[in-house]
C-alpha cells in the first residue's frame, strides 16, 4: 500500500513540493504573501508550520471558476482585467494543527488558483498560497483530503524595509487637525494642542485620542474630503523619492498615528501598497462609528510593535523610518537609521535624537547614503 502524499511549501524558494514518503514527486512554483509570515487574523500574512488539507473545493469545476466564499460565482479568463485577488479554478482549504496557527481555518488561508498568475514565483499573496490554475487542477488531483501541509518558515533575508510616516512628513497637513478645523475654531484650537503636544512628546499619545475624536466624530464625508487634502499637500519631492525607493529595492510602508481612509488616497498616487495606521469604522448612513483604539499607533511605542512584527516577518536586510515626531523618534532602537524630517514642522527633541535630519527631500543623495548603510547605522539583528 502506498504511502499518503504530504506537501511542502518554501517561503524562501516560493515553491511548492508534493512528497511521496522522502521522494519529491512534483514540483510547483507558487506566490505566498507579499507581507510575509505572520499568524495574527486580518495580517495577510502566511501561516507557516503544520497543517492539513481539511477540504477540497471545486474538482470538477472549468478552469478560471471564481470562488466567493467557496461556492462557485462566475468564471475569469486570461488576460481579463480584475483589481480583485480572486481565488479560481481549485481550492485546497488548510487546518492549522499547532497552537500558533490553530486560527488558519477561520483565516480562510488556502492553496488556491490566481489571476494573477504573473506574480508566480514571487512573494506577492494576501496570505494563501497561490498556483498557476493549470498547476492547481493537477495538485488538486494528486492529494487527498487530509493530506499534511508543512509551511516552511522563512530563513533568508529579503528585500529592505521604509517606513515613513504620513502627516507633516509624506503631506504637509495633520490630518487630525484638519478634522478638528470642520468643526469650528474653538475644537480645531484644542485638538490642534492636542496633537502638538504628543508629537512633542508632551503627553502621551494614547491620552490625547478619545479626547479628540470625541469632540471631532468624523462622518465619511468629512474623511474624504481630509484624504483629497492629502493629496494636494504631498511635500515636495516626496513621489520621485518614492519612486526612487522602489527602484533600488525599497518597499515603503506608510506607518501613521493617522487614520487608514484619509491615508488611502495619497498612499495610492505615491504606488505605495502597504499603510500601517488606524481604522475608522462608520454606520451605514456614513456617521461616525469609532476607531480602532486597540491599534498600536494609538499609543506610544506602538509604531515599534508595528515595525518588529513586519522584521519577524520578511526577516528584511535593512530598515529604515523617516518621520517627524517623537513617535517616530521612539522607533530608533527597532531599525538601523532613523532619519527625523523637519521640512514641514522642526521638533528640537526628533532633530537631537535622530541619526540623521534633513529638512527636504528633493536633494536627496545624502539621504541615500545613510539609508544604504554607507555613513552610519548598523544592520538589524
Amino acid at each position: 500500500m502506498n504511502s499518503p502524499r504530504h506537501l511542502v511549501v518554501s517561503i524562501d524558494d516560493q515553491k511548492l513540493r508534493v512528497y511521496q514518503t522522502d521522494q519529491c514527486l512534483r514540483e510547483f512554483a507558487v506566490s505566498t504573501a507579499a507581507k510575509g509570515m505572520g499568524f495574527q487574523r486580518d495580517s495577510y500574512r502566511t501561516p507557516v508550520g503544520r497543517f492539513r488539507v481539511c477540504e477540497k473545493i471545486g474538482g470538477g469545476q472549468a478552469g478560471g471558476t471564481i470562488f466567493k466564499c467557496r461556492v462557485p460565482a462566475g468564471g475569469w479568463h486570461p488576460g481579463e482585467a480584475a483589481e480583485e485577488d480572486l481565488v479560481l479554478t481549485r481550492i485546497l482549504r488548510l487546518e492549522g494543527l499547532a497552537a500558533e496557527n490553530a486560527n488558519t481555518l477561520e483565516r480562510c488561508i488556502y492553496i488556491h488558483g490566481t489571476n494573477r498568475e504573473d506574480q508566480i514565483g514571487e512573494p506577492a499573496s494576501h496570505g494563501c498560497i497561490r498556483l498557476r490554475n493549470s498547476d492547481i487542477i493537477e495538485l488538486f488531483d494528486m492529494v487527498a483530503e487530509g493530506a499534511r501541509v508543512e509551511i516552511l518558515p522563512a530563513t533568508k533575508r529579503r528585500g529592505k524595509l521604509l517606513f515613513i510616516d504620513c502627516d507633516s512628513t509624506l503631506s504637509a497637513i495633520e490630518g487630525i487637525d484638519e478634522l478638528g478645523r470642520a468643526r469650528g475654531g474653538q475644537v480645531f484650537a484644542q485638538v490642534a494642542a492636542l496633537t502638538d503636544a504628543a508629537m512633542n512628546g508632551e503627553v502621551p499619545i494614547a491620552e490625547v485620542f478619545a479626547r479628540r475624536m470625541e469632540m471631532i466624530r468624523p462622518d465619511r464625508a468629512l474623511c474624504d474630503e481630509v484624504a483629497q487634502r492629502y493629496v494636494d499637500a504631498i511635500v515636495p519631492g516626496v513621489g520621485e523619492f518614492i519612486g526612487e525607493a522602489r527602484q533600488n529595492g525599497w518597499l515603503p510602508v506608510v506607518l501613521s498615528g493617522g487614520f487608514v481612509p484619509l491615508i488611502m488616497p495619497l498612499a495610492r498616487v505615491l504606488g505605495i501598497d502597504h499603510v500601517e495606521a488606524i481604522p475608522l469604522f462608520f454606520h451605514e448612513d456614513g456617521t461616525y462609528a469609532g476607531y480602532g483604539s486597540d491599534y498600536p499607533t494609538t499609543r506610544n511605542l506602538g509604531k515599534n510593535e508595528v515595525i518588529r512584527e513586519w522584521v519577524r516577518a520578511l526577516l528584511p536586510e535593512r530598515v529604515v523610518m523617516i518621520g517627524d515626531g517623537v513617535s517616530d523618534l521612539e522607533t530608533k532602537p527597532d531599525v538601523d537609521v532613523f532619519v527625523g524630517f523637519g521640512g514641514v514642522v522642526a521638533r528640537p527633541l526628533v532633530k537631537h535624537g535622530c541619526d540623521f535630519w534633513i529638512t527636504d527631500l528633493i536633494d536627496r543623495s545624502s539621504l541615500w547614503d545613510v539609508m544604504s548603510g554607507k555613513v552610519g547605522g548598523s544592520p538589524v539583528t
